[in-house]
């Protein structure tokens, strides 16, 4: 009786195996569809397959090892493989699947399929030069606000187009009704005053920054807030000066638009930039001379990592390269304000020129090894006031000089008869 047990088993055993066989070799064209699927792509399956998909070693639980088949038993059906469609088409879907996820991640996708237009394509080709007096004149109210930044600023906010997708805010400069009765004005002189008119828009811009401007300059006299006044400006053109107010800086709100304004900043320098043609034939920010012989600039006007701090701020003047002793001149009529020494900018010299355009002028020299005037002192232009030197916070020899006007930083270079 045991014999015949343990032979019903074995056969039962072999039988099962033999079951189990076939339905591998069953299963493996359907197994192979569903690996391919799971590499469909980046939105198709991750290597998961449904449960009934997945062989093991183990028995079907409706067999047991010790039981004898018996033939009311109906066998399985024998599943079938993929039919020719499944051969044919799933590869090409897999391949176009795959094709156009590899485009998207790579950038072969065109600007308006991935992500919109690119705002860096907007040019200066779309300002007509009839505007570049009316940049300047508007920028003429305040030494905050310059042409340039007018100009990259109407960029950002309509590419210098009038038709503006929002009703509510029109012409260039995307004044709403209750703005444009604030701050336009008919100064083109045509009879009507309209934010569509860009003329009258560039103007009214130039007053709106300008005011702002004040408001945020008075702030950061208060100590309220700090950082520099254009940013600070145009911060507070994005989110209001209560924002900036509370915030005592630049709010994370306005980031963006004062990125994008000042990426466009470059593009409008050399538009708006004075011409001698322009200027009776002499450039009229040409007003200054050069403060040492040669030019040689190690590090420019604007924003840098100081190399003794490691703190990133304004870069107040432009840095001359000079060698130890070299003679420093004044760069214009003036008189000395202020020559001493300072903690960080070492011995320094001050010069008030006086006004031009209405507006108070000075120059400043730094970083001296020794002085050759006294405060209260006249000078004339070319006259010896210092020599070179690494006083101060310096990392070697060189003259640090600055020119301010109505006590705001501006960049030197764009001053001297020589700019480069």
């Amino acid at each position: 009786m045991t014999e015949e047990r343990e032979g019903a088993a074995v056969v039962h055993k072999a039988a099962g195996t033999a079951e189990r066989a076939g339905d591998d070799t069953a299963f493996s064209g359907h197994r192979t569809r569903t690996e391919s699927a799971d590499h469909a792509g980046p939105d198709g399956p991750t290597g998961a397959t449904a449960p009934e998909d997945v062989i093991d070693d183990e028995p079907p639980q409706h067999e047991h090892p010790s039981t004898t088949p018996t033939t009311d038993e109906k066998p399985r059906p024998r599943r079938r493989g993929p039919g020719p469609f499944a051969l044919i088409v799933a590869p090409s879907l897999v391949a176009l699947i795959g094709v156009s996820g590899y485009l998207a991640l790579t950038g072969g996708l065109s600007p308006d399929q991935s992500e919109g237009p690119d705002p860096a394509q907007t040019s200066v080709a779309n300002v007509d030069a009839s505007y570049v007096p009316w940049l300047r004149k508007a920028a003429d109210a305040c030494t905050v606000v310059t042409p340039s930044l007018l100009a990259a600023q109407i960029d950002q906010l309509s590419g210098w187009s009038n038709d503006g997708a929002s009703l509510s805010q029109q012409g260039i400069a995307g004044f709403t009704d209750a703005q444009w009765r604030t701050w336009g004005r008919d100064d083109n002189s045509n009879g009507r005053s309209s934010p569509r008119d860009t003329e009258d828009a560039i103007m009214a811009l130039g007053r709106q920054d300008c005011s702002l401007a004040e408001k945020v300059t008075d702030l950061r006299t208060e100590g309220t807030v700090s950082g520099n006044l254009v940013d600070l400006t145009l911060a507070a053109y994005t989110v209001g000066t209560d924002t900036v107010k509370r915030a005592g800086r630049v709010p994370a709100d306005a980031r963006t638009f004062l990125k994008q304004v000042k990426a466009r900043l470059p593009r409008y320098d050399a538009l708006v930039r004075r011409t001698p043609e322009q200027n009776g034939g002499q450039n009229a920010s040409a007003v200054l001379t050069h403060p040492v012989s040669t030019l040689t600039v190690t590090s420019s006007f604007g924003s840098r990592t100081h190399p003794l701090t490691g703190v990133t701020k304004l870069h107040t003047g432009v840095d001359f390269g000079a060698p130890q002793g070299a003679q420093v001149s004044a760069a214009r009529d003036g008189r000395i304000e202020f020559a001493g020494t300072t903690s960080a900018y070492g011995v320094r010299v001050v010069i008030d020129h006086g006004t031009t355009d209405g507006k108070r002028l000075q120059t400043t020299y730094s970083h001296l090894s020794a002085l050759q005037v006294t405060a209260g002192q006249t000078v004339t232009t070319g006259s010896p006031i210092g020599l070179v030197g690494s006083t101060g916070l310096s990392t070697g020899p060189h003259l640090h000089f600055e020119v301010l006007l109505d006590g705001q930083y501006m960049d030197p270079l764009t001053w001297l008869s020589t700019a480069r």
